[in-house]
């Protein structure tokens, strides 16, 4: 649980350098305005606010100390790798392919349900408090998807642009996948030792 909870918290501090990089290769105010909530979102408008603090609260609360994970000991080298590709990938692409990427969101809302179910069923020390990060952002992650996909319906108009969109979404889902290969290898590493 540390493990993956101090490897996704790389993942999570991140996000906004991706959602500002879509938001610099974009030309139209209008969804300039749209993304940049995002990065409140992860950021906090003011200290100790935000996704990425509620993260850090998970984090202490299954016994990692802020300064651990703030200064990324724990980060396995094949996240590292996975989740900068992913920030490269929004600094390179154009936005829209970027904004694409996105739309795992569509699918996050009840995954997000079933994880704070599940850790709270099989995890007993943990308090639903400590799930803040998982619990007040199941609406805003299907908010999110729905104006993801809008966008991505509205701007991705020719075939063309529609194939880029799905291979920018693949390539999110990569990255999510390399994630967790790098922790479950991790993982059976450390139980053969």
């Amino acid at each position: 649980m540390r493990r993956w909870a101090a490897n996704r918290w790389y993942y999570q501090c991140v996000l906004p350098q991706k959602d500002a990089a879509i938001i610099s290769n974009c030309p139209l105010a209008e969804v300039r305005r749209l993304w940049v909530d995002r990065i409140v979102y992860h950021d906090g408008a003011a200290d100790g606010e935000g996704g990425a603090e509620k993260w850090l609260r998970l984090c202490e609360a299954v016994g990692l100390s802020r300064d651990e994970v703030l200064d990324q000991r724990h980060v396995l080298p094949g996240v590292r790798f996975a989740v900068d590709a992913y920030v490269d990938f929004a600094r390179r692409k154009p936005w829209v392919e970027a904004v694409a990427s996105g739309l795992t969101e569509m699918f996050s809302g009840h995954l997000m349900r079933r994880r704070v179910t599940d850790m709270l069923a099989n995890y007993d020390w943990i308090d639903r408090a400590d799930l803040a990060y998982f619990t007040t952002r199941i609406e805003a992650v299907s908010g999110e998807g729905k104006q993801t996909l809008d966008l991505v319906v509205k701007h991705c108009v020719t075939r063309e642009q529609q194939d880029l969109a799905v291979r920018a979404l693949s390539f999110k889902c990569d990255v999510l996948w390399s994630i967790l290969d790098a922790l479950e290898l991790a993982g059976a590493q450390r139980d053969q030792r």
